[in-house]
């Protein structure tokens, strides 16, 4: 029996698909060479967990859709991993592949399983390649943690997901805490292996309970598996760009309005299936930036958006926030989803931090990332667009703007300063860099203004549901263009701006 408290992999099952829809693909496991202590093992193993190994596959349906499942059994030798169990999951994960399904997942392990040694060790490296070619295809891989999950199973498997959920209070960690203190003779710090401080780290994209995870799996894959054409008539479109008699330091007096609709109004208003992904996957979080998997009047996406509400004097945008919105890059390539971004910010930090953070490097790889993308791109200017931060996030197959939106190379005081030497002239200045949204569209920059009646900040619901119409309208004829075709009007459109015609 399992541990109270501790689900087992079939009542996992039985929690997260439809009822009596799960169908196990095992087969009896492959014979391998055993001690007679080893032997004896496995035997009081299958007698205590009721299974043949410490991994179970199969498929079902989740709310209605067809899913593959593998899961770790504990009560099976701590879950840990041989060649026999190693080479079911690889099959399982093989079949997923190649029927074309979504594949759950739920690691509990404690690791390489030691009466087999150093093979045991190595099917860490055939299971991460099965895992490779799964994602390589397109398909989803959704990782669920649960505790204890060590060793070299969160070193493959369990570190690979698309997304990556924990149970609440969940024991996550490379070295067990047991292996650490017989080693050093001394304990592991408290509190650094639980899901919730990894989940503070931007290791982990959410702590749910069992319960939570039908929920979170089903908006996952309503977006991942979306249809890539539209299934209703578009909404009808807006003035392609009036003249505009606001000055540009008007503009920029609105953009700072406090009250403004940021990236989660956005969201909160004008899209579906929104599911929040955290932090880079590699061990940091910046609140100054937002992701999550979303649709718009059902056209899937990936958002990465500055959020207005994260970023302040004292903890401006950083590096960190740019390399979280490089892991939406590689997600929207890895599965061909239309990536969106959201640029909103008063400028990157500028700190000592951030110069050894690498926070040039990172805007070059992000302006790198971007242009060459194969996935279709979108950038909305939805507020202030100060500097190189914000420049990260511009290059896009097609660039919308607010009315009131900017973009500009410094603050416009901060161009005073250089030209003029103090910040009197800075509307002067913004007049004469051509930041504010009509000129930035004759200019060729963005290529749609979204109107504000007058100003966002006193129409928020109702703008950010006519921008999430426009955006709608972009992915989906983004959508129909061959990537060939995509990238190369992209990459000629940056290569000719600012030339003569």
């Amino acid at each position: 029996m399992t541990k109270p408290g501790r689900t087992s992999a079939l009542e996992l099952i039985d929690i997260v698909l439809d009822q009596g829809t799960y169908r196990s693909w095992d087969v009896a496991p492959v014979e391998v060479a055993m001690s007679p202590e080893y032997a004896a093992s496995m035997v009081a193993a299958r007698a205590k967990s009721g299974l043949d190994e410490a991994v179970i596959s199969g498929e079902g349906l989740l709310r209605g859709r067809r899913v593959a499942v593998t899961a770790c059994e504990f009560s099976f030798l701590g879950g840990s991993i041989g060649v026999a169990a190693a080479e079911r999951l690889v099959l399982a994960i093989e079949k997923a592949t190649a029927q074309g399904l979504p594949l759950l997942a739920s690691p509990v392990s404690g690791g390489t399983r030691m009466q087999e040694g150093t093979t045991a060790f190595l099917q860490m490296v055939k299971i991460s390649a099965a895992i490779a070619a799964h994602k390589s295809a397109g398909l989803p891989y959704l990782v669920y943690l649960r505790s204890p999950t060590t060793g070299g199973v969160l070193a493959s498997w369990g570190s690979l997901g698309h997304l990556t959920v924990a149970e609440p209070g969940a024991l996550v960690g490379f070295l067990g805490p047991r292996v650490y203190e017989a080693l050093y003779n001394t304990p592991f710090p408290e509190g650094v292996q639980t899901a919730e401080n990894l989940y503070a780290h931007g290791l982990l994209d959410a702590v749910l309970p069992p319960s939570g995870l039908a929920g979170i799996a089903d908006r996952v894959l309503n977006v991942l598996l979306a249809p890539r054409y539209r299934t209703e008539p578009p909404h009808p479109a807006e003035p392609a760009c009036a003249e505009d008699d606001i000055s540009a330091w008007d503009s920029i007096v609105r953009s700072r309005r406090r009250d403004r609709p940021g990236v989660r109004r956005l969201l909160r208003s004008a899209a579906t299936d929104v599911v929040p992904l955290n932090g880079t996957g590699t061990g940091e979080v910046d609140p100054g930036i937002l992701l999550a998997l979303a649709r718009f009047d059902g056209a899937p996406c990936i958002i990465l958006g500055q959020d207005r509400l994260g970023q302040t004097s004292e903890a401006p945008m950083g590096p960190a926030a740019l390399r979280e919105a490089r892991r939406g890059m590689h997600l929207a390539a890895e599965l061909q989803l239309p990536l969106v971004t959201v640029i909103d910010t008063p400028g990157a930090a500028l700190s000592k931090e951030a110069e050894e953070g690498g926070l040039a490097g990172e805007i070059a790889r992000c302006l790198a990332e971007l242009v060459t993308l194969d996935a279709p791109t979108v950038s909305i200017l939805l507020g202030q667009g100060t500097g190189g931060g914000a420049l990260a996030l511009v290059p896009a197959d097609r660039v919308i703007a607010a009315r009131h939106s900017w973009l500009s190379p410094l603050p416009p005081e901060g161009a005073s300063a250089i030209v003029h030497r103090d910040t009197a002239h800075a509307p002067q200045m913004a007049e004469e860099q051509g930041v504010r949204s009509a000129d930035l569209f004759a200019a060729g920059i963005i290529d749609r203004v979204v109107p504000e009646m007058p100003d966002a900040a006193d129409e928020p619901a109702e703008f950010c549901r006519r921008l999430g119409h426009v955006l709608a309208d972009e992915l989906y004829v983004l959508m129909t263009i061959p990537t060939a075709e995509r990238t190369r009007q992209r990459h000629q459109r940056y290569r000719r701006l600012g030339l003569p015609s």
